[in-house]
């Protein structure tokens, strides 16, 4: 309170009004004009310049090889995580498992397929024929039982998915280890006094307390699968997107427009993805803060002054 003011109250005379000033952010404004800025560079860039083929991107978006080849990325990106987090469970148990010899066992599968790049493996799988023309089953260097020949076992989809799946079980591997070992470890003892086994204790209390910290970077991994998938032409798996985007830009001599299409797809994808992440986070959360943060359909529900 100012001098004049406390001589006022000491008079009996009600206080000034306090003007309140607003705090100006004059960094903030001049960031955003720079943004601004550059953001209308690079669309006048877009609309102006012809090597972007737009018209070309709007013709081809559409057709059938390439919405075919969205079916295909779409089909590998759940099989592939489908594959990745059953592994990754068993695996995950085996590390925690006291035996060292499942621990270990799950440590080298971890170690080697982590260790090597994915495109390494998925060329390995595509070209696993130069080392086994047939696969055999039978006695260690006795009889074989079962032959299978390696062309027919292990088609280009096959070898994809086995490529994809399997590094992405070591990656799912350690994400469920971390959801598991987050959990108290005295919960697990109050549930094994209370007479409850080891697969309830997981099923009942483990598991719905680690989803919370497997379910974010899970998320993550389903996005980035998608976008591996664009490595499967290595194999070559002609059907894929990015394959039979690249074949018409080929045969177009219009590489890039037919790329930033294929890129368009996978954003396009990416986006859904990460919408079903944010709701799949928000169903886990539930147990851990009273009150859910509202949803952007909720908060654009209230600015518009419209009910739930």
């Amino acid at each position: 309170m100012s001098t004049d003011q406390t001589a006022r109250v000491a008079d009996g005379k009600p206080p000034e009004a306090i003007e309140a000033v607003p705090v100006r952010h004059p960094g903030r404004w001049v960031g955003a004009a720079i943004i601004a800025l550059f953001a209308a560079m690079f669309i006048h860039g877009l609309v102006t310049n012809p090597n972007w083929n737009w018209a070309l991107i709007g013709e081809k978006i559409f057709s059938a090889p390439i919405l075919k080849g969205v079916g295909v990325v779409i089909v590998l990106t759940i099989l592939s995580m489908i594959i990745g987090l059953a592994l990754g469970i068993v695996l995950a148990i085996m590390r925690l498992s006291p035996n060292p010899v499942l621990s270990g066992s799950a440590w080298m599968f971890i170690w080697v397929f982590r260790g090597t790049p994915v495109l390494v493996q998925l060329f390995l799988w595509g070209n696993i024929i130069a080392l086994y023309q047939h696969i055999a089953l039978g006695i260690p260097f006795g009889p074989e039982m079962l032959t299978f020949d390696t062309k027919t076992l292990i088609p280009a989809f096959v070898a994809a998915l086995l490529g994809l799946g399997l590094n992405e079980a070591a990656y799912m591997s350690e994400i469920v280890r971390a959801g598991i070992i987050s959990v108290d470890e005295g919960q697990e003892e109050a549930a094994t006094a209370l007479g409850m086994s080891r697969m309830q204790t997981l099923r009942v209390i483990v598991v719905p307390q680690a989803m919370r910290v497997i379910v974010p970077p899970t998320g993550n991994e389903t996005i980035s699968m998608l976008k591996t998938t664009s490595l499967v032409f290595i194999i070559p798996l002609t059907s894929e997107l990015f394959f039979q985007a690249g074949n018409i830009g080929t045969r177009l001599f219009q590489p890039f427009p037919m790329a930033i299409m294929a890129s368009i797809w996978y954003l396009a994808l990416t986006s859904v993805l990460m919408v079903g992440q944010y709701y799949i986070e928000r169903h886990y959360a539930k147990g851990a803060m009273r009150d859910l943060p509202p949803t952007p359909i909720q908060k654009l529900k209230a600015k518009l002054g419209i009910g739930s």
